[in-house]
């Protein structure tokens, strides 16, 4: 197993850069007939983990980006627990993947848009602030905000223009 220091969790200087290529990893999802949501897992400055929203496509219904995200990373540095570790993701995690993002000890979530039905970090909760949790999550909203709401915001205005057969 890789020893993880972590000192690297707090950087932001490249936040940005990494939170765009959770929008890249969002339209692969979309060219799928995915709702668009990606995430990069980056670990001492390097992603260790990527993934997108797939349930449909892998009948599924825990593939969200950020479960695709944490196991590719697990799988990665052959360890469930990722300490030190950044998850960026383009959409607020739900309730599910905020207790993976706990169980795996990820140190830091940064995402960009807000989930206000489902988000359970700031819109509908604040779980990770919760006094029974054994692990203490640093998290940050609303990087890139704006570009990540459009992708959703897009697919959703495309796939209601579609007629229904």
């Amino acid at each position: 197993m890789r020893q993880i220091r972590p000192a690297a969790i707090i950087d932001r200087s490249r936040d940005r850069d990494f939170m765009r290529e959770a929008l890249t990893l969002a339209a692969q999802g979309a060219a799928l007939g995915e709702v668009p949501v990606g995430a990069v897992l980056v670990q001492d400055g390097e992603i260790i983990g990527r993934g997108f929203n797939c349930p449909i496509s892998t009948s599924d219904p825990s593939a969200h980006a950020e479960m695709v995200a944490i196991r590719a990373a697990a799988q990665a540095v052959d360890n469930y627990r990722l300490p030190g570790s950044t998850l960026y993701v383009t959409l607020e995690p739900c309730s599910m993947c905020a207790g993976l993002i706990v169980h795996s000890r990820v140190a830091r979530v940064v995402y960009g848009a807000l989930e206000p039905k489902a988000g359970i970090v700031q819109s509908q909760g604040q779980f990770f602030t919760q006094g029974f949790l054994n692990h203490r999550v640093l998290y940050e909203g609303g990087v890139l905000a704006e570009e990540c709401g459009a992708v959703l915001t897009e697919f959703f205005r495309a796939r209601r223009a579609k007629p229904t057969e």
